[in-house]
């Protein structure tokens, strides 16, 4: 089901350093997508999510610079952020391999990603299809859109859920 969509004010974001220190002090280094890493990081969202999820970041690498982040630990991708890729404004897709939720990397690289669509200029921004609304909310005062579902995820010829 397709959840509406969430606002976010992103001149009010509370500073990323400190968060991408306290991760890199937990053995996570969270940072941008490289454009060689593209089949790295497409197979770990196609292993842990779907071939839709994947497709729609892909475009993310498109961009200068490439709006995917990433959380790295021991070599091995664990969780990716993007935005700019379903459309303008937008954050998402975003996750976290299973094993590894509940250690802040969401936030972390929720974090990154406002903050790169912030650095483009947008005061707002956009959560598609919020999943888990209770979680913006918290961590950066997202506010639920009333009435925006579908949204630009209408689908006319009924593929939508294959890849959401």
């Amino acid at each position: 089901m397709i959840k509406n969509d969430m606002l976010v004010q992103l001149l009010k974001l509370e500073p990323i350093a400190p968060v991408i220190d306290s991760m890199r002090e937990a053995g996570i280094t969270i940072r941008r997508a490289q454009p060689w890493e593209i089949s790295i990081v497409k197979d770990f969202i196609v292993g842990e999510f779907t071939q839709g999820w994947a497709d729609e970041v892909s475009i993310g690498y498109s961009r200068q610079p490439v709006s995917v982040f990433i959380a790295i630990r021991n070599n091995k991708v664990i969780g990716f952020a993007a935005y700019e890729c379903t459309r303008r404004c937008y954050f998402g897709p975003t996750g976290v391999a299973a094993n590894e939720r509940k250690n802040g990397i969401g936030k972390a690289l929720l974090l990154a990603a406002l903050h790169g669509l912030r650095e483009m200029g947008y005061a707002y921004g956009i959560i598609g299809s919020a999943e888990t609304p209770e979680f913006y909310e918290r961590i950066v005062g997202a506010v639920e859109i009333k009435d925006s579902a579908p949204g630009v995820y209408v689908d006319p010829i009924g593929i939508v859920g294959s890849g959401q």
